[in-house]
């Protein structure tokens, strides 16, 4: 039992400096909840541990003061390193105000350094974030003024570039399981998704650190099916129970996305038909037989319901970055999570099935899109967002649907009568003449000869050696006023324009099952 303490007594092994590491995803899933918040009372009450370096992958918080947001106190944290920041709003707030040093790097990059940590490998060297702001001749993925050290380095191998992102030494991993025996190994059976956790405990005790687990309950020593074993007790060190750890923030338990049981497609209610239902009934248009797909947070996220809707969900198979592969992907706070899932990988390897162009087709979202095809979703409006997957995804996919609204703020549409009708129109342009930060870059795209359509709910582009080329039009929608008045560019119209078709805008199914015989 010696490995069973109090959350208090093992947050009191973390100390000034160290660099900790955290296995989670946004919305709460898999945090190590009730340690970051003890972690959070020990430095308020004790101005301890200090000087922290924090990295996490993926999203960390709750948008209500949990995840990062506890390290968000002056003098707590000098350097935080993470793949999506908006889930932690107080920490984005330090960062926009040079408080801490801070970088953000690709999910699935991040992901492979806690594996390479483990390992014993220099760090990792990879083509993800060439062209964008993570690469080192732009941004090199730092954040703000106070963050000058370079933690990414272009290298040239064999005639090819490359990033290289070195390993650093992690004194402390922060994971969370389900069950853990008095010996320390771990089971995750109420968790939805296992993310890095096994990658993060190693990392740490690879480097001669510590790994701190949060449980739901305790069982005696060699109890637990071997197979069951997520992170073995040969790498943990401490052991909080917690009873009351929920699934996310936002579910406190759900035995679908625990696969524990499957639920009937007929659960999925469709959605209402408005723009942003016609977005996703033209991007599902792009799907077909067989295919492997990525669903991104946002928008393009309505695909699955639409497929549901049309009853083709079997016939392709949708994935996250956290690692559900199959399914129904959730939607909202508890995205990452899955229902009816066919398996579950390690978020390391869903990366390194992505990184070798396992999709055949992404559906991701976007904030901004200039006329070289360049998107931005990670940086815009004094905003601090993050790309998560997205890097890994789109760089990797072998066709890239970008989905969203042509303008926003304000926008006022109906989707009705085999049209759309656009009543008052959004203050803010997503088609810019340049994107404020790259995150999907349009010249490394075409060098790739990757196909990339831009969706939107009256008008579709697809990116052209020489940049955008309109090739739809949403009927009752005018070009020029609509259009392209409504874009900070001029891109070049097809001589074949089409209009989108009108089943788009009828509140009928699209019949898409005749497209999958």
């Amino acid at each position: 039992m010696a490995k069973v303490m109090s959350a208090e007594e093992a947050v009191a092994l973390v100390k000034d400096g160290d660099t900790v590491i955290i296995s989670s995803s946004g919305g709460g899933v898999n945090e190590p909840t009730k340690l970051l918040a003890t972690l959070e009372q020990r430095f308020l009450s004790t101005g301890h541990p200090a000087g922290l370096v924090v990295c996490h992958p993926c999203g960390l918080g709750d948008g209500r003061g949990g995840g990062t947001d506890r390290f968000a106190h002056p003098g707590m944290v000098r350097r935080v390193i993470a793949g999506h920041w908006s889930w932690a709003q107080n920490m984005c707030r330090m960062v926009l105000e040079n408080q801490v040093e801070a970088y953000c790097f690709p999910q699935g990059v991040l992901s492979h350094l806690f594996r390479a940590i483990g390992g014993g490998q220099p760090g990792v060297l990879t083509t993800v974030g060439l062209g964008t702001f993570v690469d080192p001749r732009i941004e090199g993925g730092k954040c703000n003024a106070v963050t000058r050290d370079d933690l990414v380095q272009l290298v040239e191998l064999n005639g090819r570039e490359y990033l290289f992102y070195p390993a650093f030494r992690a004194d402390v991993a922060l994971v969370r399981g389900t069950t853990a025996d008095e010996d320390g190994n771990i089971t995750m059976e109420h968790e939805g998704v296992t993310v890095e956790t096994l990658s993060a405990a190693m990392a740490a005790h690879n480097s001669g650190g510590i790994v701190l687990a949060q449980v739901k309950r305790l069982a005696k020593s060699g109890t637990l099916d071997a197979r069951q074993v997520k992170i073995p007790g040969i790498l943990v060190d401490a052991i909080v129970v917690d009873e009351s750890q929920a699934m996310s923030a936002f579910t406190d338990h759900d035995p679908a996305f625990a696969h524990e049981i499957k639920v009937p497609l007929a659960a999925i209610p469709p959605l209402p038909l408005d723009a942003r239902k016609a977005i996703a009934r033209r991007a599902a248009l792009e799907l077909a037989p067989g295919l492997v797909v990525n669903l991104g947070f946002g928008i393009a996220d309505g695909i699955a319901a639409v497929a549901a809707e049309e009853r083709i969900f079997d016939r392709f198979t949708l994935t996250v970055e956290q690692g559900a592969i199959g399914g129904i992907p959730a939607t909202g706070g508890n995205f990452g999570l899955a229902t009816n899932a066919q398996a579950v990988l390690d978020a390391t390897y869903q990366f390194d099935f992505y990184n070798g162009g396992g999709v055949d087709i992404a559906f991701l979202s976007f904030a901004q899109v200039d006329e070289a095809g360049n998107v931005n979703v990670s940086r815009f409006a004094g905003r601090l967002i993050g790309p998560g997957g997205f890097i890994n995804v789109s760089q990797h996919a072998k066709k890239v649907a970008f989905c969203g609204t042509l303008t926003t703020s304000g926008l006022v549409e109906e989707v009705a009568g085999g049209a759309l009708h656009i009543s008052q129109e959004g203050k803010v342009r997503k088609f810019v003449s340049q994107v404020e930060q790259i995150t999907y870059s349009g010249a490394q795209a075409a060098q790739r000869g990757q196909e990339v359509l831009y969706i939107t709910e009256r008008a579709v582009l697809r990116l052209a050696d020489d940049g955008l080329e309109l090739i739809e039009i949403a009927p009752g929608v005018d070009l020029e006023r609509d259009v392209l008045g409504q874009m900070g560019f001029r891109p070049r119209v097809s001589p074949h324009l089409a209009r989108m078709s009108p089943c788009i805008f009828e509140d009928a199914p699209l019949d898409l099952q005749q497209r999958f015989v």
